[in-house]
């Protein structure tokens, strides 16, 4: 993923060029997004359970210069495709489940990296805003700032069964929660203690110290209503998109919802996401694609798709072209946005084994990513096209990386709720 905002970030700027934000994505299970990939002789995400997968991970992204992991999360498993509640395809091809917390992982990746933020995703249906607000606190402690939370507001049925419900919360109203619950989380960082309140004094023996504040804060929706609680909460926002045209209206309406809400359109930044295979020639990109095309598992992928749209496919021909069938407008919606975006297939017909390879080459290996530096950072670098993350030092935070500020800027939403230095309590509570 790769944001080409002008922004302040850390150190000198050489010239006022848009620079690229780099972000890696990844999930805390055996298959994210390319699924079958952990067949390849070559990938190692079997070994996600084991903590040196990850720092070794962190370390090579560090080296390479990214500026951030981003890491997904879900709480239940895709259980729409060939269902009801069926679980075998996700599970048999390890289709984002089993899923560990990503939570976890931070502490240690922040200690054998210098620069990298991490994105950890956590969902506000599911959490009392209290114990959220200590768990990220406690991760912007201990990773010296550079740390983000990926606000959603989740969206399989398997996971409101697993927490105790019958069924999701209908879409909108989770986003209206989601709006009521970053209040509370404002007021618990922002709120709770005085921009001047002392701090581990010696000399009295008083140590009070601020809390953390609020990090940095990602966000994914591409609903209206994802849209709109993205404008005004999140400062670094996922959208999809492989041409220019189509991207630059999300982008345009994302920064248009800022505005209204006060907030200054540079103060959200816009991740890409792509999925890149690297090499000196397109043969030989050629050659990769179909060496990956081999391990891709069609279950695996149909089970992702028909958890995103609902619609079970498995009793449709496999022929079927889903850009012309108007009885499934939800999976036709889909087909014909990735039609209008992927450049090459205007005419394509999206039928199941369209819509399984297109899903099915959705993240980069390790031994890619370093080729992947080698060939295409480097040369950005030198064209002074990357905010150049390795230059900087050590002790700064997440939104210093993005923004090149410590806190949240005066425009945002959450700043209504801070205590600022001299105030007797919070500016808000006397309104």
């Amino acid at each position: 993923m790769a944001s080409t905002s002008t922004s302040p970030g850390r150190g000198s700027r050489e010239d006022s060029k848009k620079q690229m934000i780099l972000n890696a994505f990844v999930m805390n299970t055996p298959g994210h997004l390319s699924l079958g990939q952990w067949r390849h002789p070559r990938n190692k995400t079997d070994q996600y359970t084991k903590l040196s997968f990850w720092t070794d991970l962190a370390k090579l992204l560090d080296e390479a210069g990214f500026h951030a992991m981003f890491i997904a999360d879900t709480l239940g498993r895709y259980d729409v495709h060939k269902g009801p509640a069926k679980a075998v395809p996700a599970l048999g091809s390890g289709a984002q489940f089993s899923v560990n917390d990503p939570l976890y992982l931070v502490p240690s990746m922040a200690a054998a990296t210098r620069r990298l933020v991490f994105g950890v995703t956590a969902s506000v249906t599911y959490e009392k805003p209290y114990s959220l607000a200590r768990h990220l606190s406690t991760l912007d402690h201990l990773s010296e700032g550079c740390f983000a939370w990926n606000i959603v507001t989740s969206y399989l049925d398997s996971a409101a069964r697993n927490i105790g419900l019958s069924e999701q919360i209908p879409h909108d109203e989770r986003y209206a929660i989601a709006h009521e619950y970053m209040g509370v989380m404002y007021k618990l960082w922002e709120g709770s203690f005085r921009d001047d309140a002392v701090v581990a004094d010696r000399e009295t023996g008083v140590y009070i110290q601020p809390d953390a504040r609020t990090p940095l804060l990602f966000q994914a929706g591409v609903s209206e209503a994802g849209n709109g609680f993205g404008g005004k909460h999140g400062e670094a926002i996922f959208v999809g998109g492989q041409t220019p045209e189509p991207t630059r209206i999300v982008v345009d309406n994302l920064r248009a919802v800022a505005a209204a809400e006060g907030r200054r359109p540079e103060h959200v930044k816009i991740l890409v996401a792509m999925t890149v295979i690297v090499a000196a020639t397109d043969e030989e990109v050629e050659r990769t694609r179909q060496d990956h095309l081999k391990y891709v598992d069609e279950e695996g992928a149909l089970a992702l798709f028909v958890g995103w749209t609902g619609i079970d496919l498995a009793g449709y021909p496999d022929d079927a072209d889903f850009s012309l069938l108007s009885e499934a407008p939800r999976v036709q919606s889909v087909v014909r946005q990735w039609s209008a975006t992927v450049p090459g297939t205007e005419d394509l017909p999206w039928a199941k084994r369209h819509i399984v390879e297109y899903l099915s080459l959705g993240g980069l290996m390790a031994k890619a990513l370093r080729r992947y530096y080698r060939v295409f950072i480097a040369g950005a670098a030198g064209e002074g096209a990357l905010q150049r993350s390795w230059r900087w030092v050590g002790g700064v935070t997440a939104r210093e990386v993005f923004f090149g500020l410590k806190r949240l800027p005066d425009d945002h939403p959450g700043s209504h709720y801070k205590w600022r230095a001299g105030e007797e309590i919070p500016a808000y509570q006397e309104k």
